[in-house]
């Protein structure tokens, strides 16, 4: 009788797909906690000029690897990068993560812990990651995880005081993940049950950035930014609560804390986007100098999509979709808004 292969001792073979700042950081914390990781990058020629440095050529060039402890892959080879691994952090941005799951055979990626690190939905199909990954690729509920939290990119390259939450349907995973890849001396890593509050709260605290980048650009103030991030949470809180709900602190780091930083933070991109519609740029000129992926602007449209079904009241994600969508007038939409808060 043949004897089948052992299940792995979770996480076990442990691999990241992405190659931007987030995905970076995120390898930068596994590597202090794994001797090997396994690495999705785009292209050939950026895992070349990545081994030739020492560090990711393109993000958080501080960052040095040791690339003998990655084994990196390509777009090409997406079906052998998840048989390599037997848990997977998705970082990427939001708008490619379809491109590369209807890629990966369900067979290939049924069997693997898939850990949700991106700050948005699938935008073609409006849902969280997690629901994706259950309709599309059929995953059961204790294979996910979702992992966010205050904790910027730039700053983990500094090793600075960081803090995140691992969210997993199965606690027990969530508590082995914490252990296992993310606590270090710099991170401390808390667990929660609640992955889809953890991952909508991801999308909304960017829309909500936005709104405080565009709040910044037209000189608003110190006094009115305060009134805006409370009503947000307030917001966000609402919104969560009715389209999931559970027993949740919206006064947490994962929640409230991640909301703050995103919107006050000069390393936030969803704030310096917002910024430089407050200014006067329009959008696409403000993605153009951007040059880069602000997770809020693709979510602002999936949330008020998702929202004609709830009907929860949401004027600041409606103000931020009506001028990035709508074309509404900047100053018109926050004035109008700001009649609003209390």
């Amino acid at each position: 009788m043949a004897i089948a292969d052992p299940v792995p001792s979770l996480p076990g073979r442990v691999g990241i797909l992405g190659g931007g700042s987030w995905a970076t950081a995120l390898a930068k914390i596994v590597l202090t906690k794994q001797p090997q990781i396994n690495w999705l990058l785009r292209s050939t020629t950026h895992v070349k000029e990545f081994t030739r440095l020492g560090h990711n050529p393109g993000y958080l060039t501080s960052v040095a690897f040791d690339t003998s402890r990655i084994t990196f892959f390509t777009d090409s080879d997406v079906n052998d990068f998840f048989r390599a691994c037997d848990t997977v952090i998705l970082a990427t941005p939001s708008p490619y993560i379809r491109y590369y799951l209807k890629r990966v055979r369900n067979s290939v990626i049924r069997p693997k812990l898939v850990i949700n690190a991106i700050k948005g939905m699938v935008p073609e199909e409006n849902i969280l990651i997690s629901d994706y990954l259950q309709e599309y690729k059929e995953l059961k509920p204790g294979q996910i995880a979702v992992i966010a939290g205050p904790c910027h990119a730039e700053e983990i390259a500094k090793d600075r005081m960081s803090y995140l939450t691992v969210g997993c349907f199965d606690l027990g995973k969530a508590k082995m993940l914490s252990e296992e890849l993310f606590s270090n001396d710099y991170v401390h890593c808390a667990v929660s049950r609640d992955v889809v509050g953890i991952e909508y709260a991801a999308v909304l605290k960017n829309i909500y950035a936005i709104a405080s980048g565009i709040c910044h650009g037209m000189n608003l103030g110190d006094n009115f930014q305060s009134v805006l991030i409370s009503n947000a949470i307030a917001e966000m809180s609402h919104f969560v609560n009715t389209v999931h709900l559970l027993s949740r602190d919206v006064t947490e780091s994962v929640y409230l804390g991640d909301l703050l930083v995103t919107a006050y933070s000069s390393y936030s991109r969803n704030r310096t986007f917002g910024n430089m519609i407050g200014k006067g740029y329009s959008v696409r000129a403000a993605q153009m100098e951007m040059n880069m992926v602000a997770e809020g602007y693709y979510g602002a449209k999936c949330v008020h999509e998702i929202n004609q079904r709830y009907q929860v009241t949401m004027p600041i994600c409606k103000a931020v979709y009506d001028i990035l969508y709508g074309g509404a007038p900047v100053e018109l939409t926050i004035r109008q808004l700001s009649t609003l808060f209390k």
